[in-house]
């Protein structure tokens, strides 16, 4: 499936009997960077892609419950858009055996949506029948009967990544322990012990983002096995981190001012993970706090 929005819309049509996982599905298209969508009426499908150019995939959740659902409808809908060169279109599908999804219902204690009165089972029987011709009709046919949340993850996943295969979002921070430990981070690394670019007149008030910076950060002798070695442990830890489920790292880096040492080795780990095809995103907390100092300005430092 390309995923080029210049070239053409990309949509992932997303349905199937409830219980199969068809809700954990579009959250799983939803982390791997496509717009989702839920129970939008099928006949506000064409308007949407004749709106401004899609700047995400889109992921639609389309079943029973849809105001204008029907299972010609949503084939005619397929096989239209399939036709439009402006549009990749693909339908998936996710099924599941009677005996788990009753189980599935037992256990959660849920109503069926089409039977909220009867017992699950009637509901599921005509919820069955009425998508066994959208069933037919699609692209892409997960059984997930046997399947556990992170298999499940792992199967869509493996169908709709985007082409880098780098499905985690990374974000990398830099900042000062003389504020605090940022909130919400998975990790935090100490670059205290580089040399301080503070105490260079001619640094001082400068940032980690300047190359005079940066060539003094990197100058010391204990700067590149650091960074190698937390590179290597970011990257073997990630992996790890993607089989289990996790969609998300945040990383942070601190020294003690937060302006220099903590922001070059930020810059220089998220442009080396994004070279390798990572979705990384970058903040550093105390550039975007306070204005640049007077180069006259003393203090600790960072």
């Amino acid at each position: 499936m390309s995923h080029d929005i210049e070239r053409a819309a990309s949509v992932v049509l997303v349905s199937g009997p409830s219980g199969a996982g068809r809700s954990s599905a579009i959250n799983v298209l939803e982390d791997l960077g496509f717009e989702a969508i839920d129970n939008l009426p099928l006949s506000l499908v064409p308007r949407l892609l004749d709106g401004p150019p899609l700047p995400r995939p889109l992921a639609l959740g389309v079943d029973v419950r849809n105001r204008d659902f029907s299972s010609e409808a949503t084939i005619e809908l397929v096989d239209n858009l399939t036709r439009r060169a402006e549009v990749d279109c693909e339908l998936l599908y996710l099924d599941c055996d009677t005996d788990t999804l009753l189980r599935r219902f037992s256990e959660t204690r849920r109503r069926h949506p089409l039977s909220p009165e009867d017992p699950p089972i009637v509901g599921l029987q005509r919820e069955l029948e009425l998508l066994a011709p959208v069933r037919d009709r699609a692209d892409v046919l997960i059984d997930t009967s046997a399947l556990t949340p992170h298999q499940l993850r792992a199967e869509v996943t493996r169908w709709f990544a985007p082409p880098s295969g780098h499905t985690m979002a990374l974000s990398i921070q830099s900042f000062s322990y003389k504020r605090g430990l940022p909130r919400g981070v998975d990790m935090v690394f100490d670059c205290r012990f580089l040399s301080n670019p503070h105490w260079q007149p001619e640094l001082r008030a400068r940032d980690g983002r300047d190359p005079a910076v940066v060539a003094h950060v990197e100058a010391d002798p204990r700067f590149d096995a650091f960074f190698h070695r937390v590179h290597e442990l970011l990257v073997s830890l990630i992996d790890a981190f993607v089989e289990e489920g996790k969609t998300s790292l945040s990383v942070a880096f601190g020294c003690t001012g937060g302006r220099h040492r903590s922001v070059a080795m930020s810059e220089k780990m998220a442009r080396t993970l994004a070279e390798a095809g990572w979705r990384v995103s970058k903040r550093h907390r105390e550039l975007e706090r306070q204005a640049p100092p007077p180069a006259a300005e003393t203090g600790t430092g960072a």
